[in-house]
């Protein structure tokens, strides 16, 4: 709502600067075209800069609609999905979305994500995280292809060689991580970062 009435009031904003400075442009001289053209530029400016605060007040409406519909912790937000994708798919669906893939960076939130899909999602024991080793065998990154500092797999894990590059948090385990084929069909987690 507030959103709507800023941009309402950017809008006529403008109508009323462009109508101003083009009724001045009739009475004022030549010598001073180079004046107003300065301030038409430092019109733009402050335009733009406006648009660029609604859109930031956009995207922090729609992570506030994300922390309300998922769970916030530790300066992220998480999203269980509503149905279950591949992991490129899932991975593209969190990105589409403003996020990333949930990845543990610790046991603090390897407990968060174990919680908030138990409560969520009781039934489903498996959500796709944001690792996997798909680059070079054996070592498994983040989405973003950084090196993991912190790992949580299940006995006998990873097990699965060049097969299965992509790694699942499974609840049955308590949170613990397994490799599996990519093709998998399953639920994600999205996680998304609170400026």
């Amino acid at each position: 709502m507030a959103q709507t009435g800023l941009v309402t009031f950017l809008l006529i904003s403008i109508l009323l600067l462009d109508q101003t400075i083009s009724q001045a442009s009739k009475f004022k001289a030549r010598r001073h075209s180079k004046r107003r053209v300065k301030e038409k530029d430092d019109l733009k400016t402050q335009i733009d800069k406006l648009w660029r605060e609604v859109n930031a007040l956009k995207e922090m409406q729609a992570l506030q609609t994300v922390c309300l519909r998922g769970t916030k912790a530790h300066k992220k937000c998480y999203l269980i999905s509503e149905g279950t994708k591949h992991f490129h798919e899932a991975n593209e669906d969190c990105i589409a979305k403003g996020g990333t893939l949930a990845i543990p960076r610790n046991n603090d939130e390897t407990n968060i994500l174990r919680d908030y899909g138990k409560k969520s999602m009781p039934r489903v024991s498996e959500f796709w995280l944001g690792v996997n080793d798909m680059i070079n065998e054996g070592k498994f990154v983040d989405v973003n292809g950084m090196a993991l500092q912190y790992f949580n797999w299940d006995r006998a894990q990873p097990n699965g060689g060049k097969r299965e590059n992509c790694v699942f948090f499974s609840q049955s385990s308590q949170g613990k991580w397994v490799d599996e084929v990519c093709r998998t069909a399953k639920r994600y987690i999205c996680e998304f970062v609170i400026p």
